[in-house]
């Protein structure tokens, strides 16, 4: 098999972009270690039950928010050298969106005041009891919002000082609609199609819009869930935007293979500082910023059903996440000894270092086998 020159070049490309990232985000990641460090943001046993766990008690006090390093890194060389507005300019833009709400959510739960969440009950009583009847019009009018909150909760690890999870979800649908309207609007009709594995592809029209939300929405939640060992979020992603970067160039997408690459690279950097003992953590800035990315550029090349093999080991993570919820909500039980799924392993004696190779080696399978079908 003779590969045309400009297939080749793209891929030298490629890893060109890959390497100068990587380089690149060596670089200042000192200035970053240090940033974090004078301004106190660390991670708080406040706001993070798990570390009260044993052998989790010595991450107290490490930096969050070194998602930064990566976030940065590919919306510089991006916006720099791979803009292109039909293709690069949308996954940056909610990326950078994403990063901005899980990076509120990190400094809020540093800095911020505990934010109060009434509960259903007490609005219920309101309406009932208030003494101005204006307000119990509103917040007979607001019961559908309340409602939505409290639901929402069940989601949620440490509501207090940060951004509550119906405002993260308000936020994250935004993404995915503008993601959506991107895709549907400005990509055109081709992009209306999806490619169902062994099938070909099939119209779908505008249902591919609810389908697009949901897949940004899920991918960014569950990047951020499995984000709780050093090492395992970075590394799977690693893994995942590899196979994206394949992907992207064997479809002959050169803007979305240079973006892969970039991120690519610079989670490389990211995981040599996040692999235990860590020098610092990815917090939500990285995990939801990096997650929407995921899915993003996944959609873009007309991936968007391989999604659950591309992002296995996220959205396994989430899941267990779920049915705990269910176990608990339902059955009066828990299903796992604690969710998400890595923590479950742990406290079944599991070392860290263990929990976190095995998932990436579990990972990797699973998307060398979203590659293999989506060549077909």
């Amino acid at each position: 098999m003779i590969i045309p020159q400009e297939t080749l070049d793209l891929l030298k490309q490629a890893i060109s972009y890959g390497l100068i990232s990587c380089i690149i985000a060596f670089l200042w990641a000192p200035l970053l270690t240090k940033i974090l460090y004078r301004f106190n943001i660390t991670r708080r046993a406040e706001y993070d039950a798990t570390l009260a766990m044993g052998a989790r008690q010595s991450k107290a006090g490490v930096p969050i928010m070194g998602g930064l390093l990566v976030i940065i890194t590919v919306a510089v060389i991006t916006s720099m050298f791979n803009w292109e507005r039909q293709f690069t300019w949308v996954p940056i833009g909610v990326m950078l969106l994403a990063a901005c709400l899980g990076g509120v959510d990190d400094i809020m739960n540093i800095y911020g005041n505990k934010r109060r969440n009434r509960k259903l009950s007490q609005v219920i009583n309101l309406i009932r009891v208030h003494k101005d009847w204006r307000m119990r019009i509103w917040y007979a009018l607001s019961l559908p919002w309340a409602t939505f909150k409290r639901t929402s909760l069940w989601l949620g690890s440490h509501p207090g000082k940060g951004v509550h999870v119906h405002e993260k979800l308000l936020l994250q649908f935004t993404a995915g609609a503008i993601t959506a309207w991107w895709v549907y609007f400005k990509l055109g009709e081709h992009w209306r199609e999806i490619h169902i594995p062994f099938n070909g592809f099939v119209n779908i029209d505008w249902w591919i819009i609810p389908l697009i939300i949901f897949f940004v929405m899920f991918t960014a939640n569950a990047v951020n869930i499995a984000d709780g060992m050093d090492g395992l979020a970075g590394g799977s992603l690693i893994i995942t935007f590899l196979a994206l970067t394949i992907l992207s160039w064997l479809s002959g997408f050169s803007e979305i293979t240079l973006l892969n690459a970039t991120t690519a690279g610079a989670l490389i950097t990211y995981t040599y500082f996040n692999i235990k003992p860590a020098r610092f953590q990815m917090g939500d800035v990285g995990s939801l910023g990096l997650g929407a990315l995921l899915a993003i550029n996944a959609i873009v090349i007309n991936n968007m059903l391989l999604l659950p093999f591309l992002a296995f080991i996220f959205y396994l993570e989430l899941t267990t996440v779920v049915i705990q919820v269910f176990g608990r909500t339902f059955l009066g039980r828990r299903i796992f000894k604690m969710a998400p799924l890595h923590h479950h392993f742990e406290l079944r004696g599991w070392s860290e270092e263990k929990t976190v190779m095995r998932f990436w080696i579990m990972h990797a399978g699973v998307v060398l086998l979203g590659v293999w079908i989506a060549l077909y």
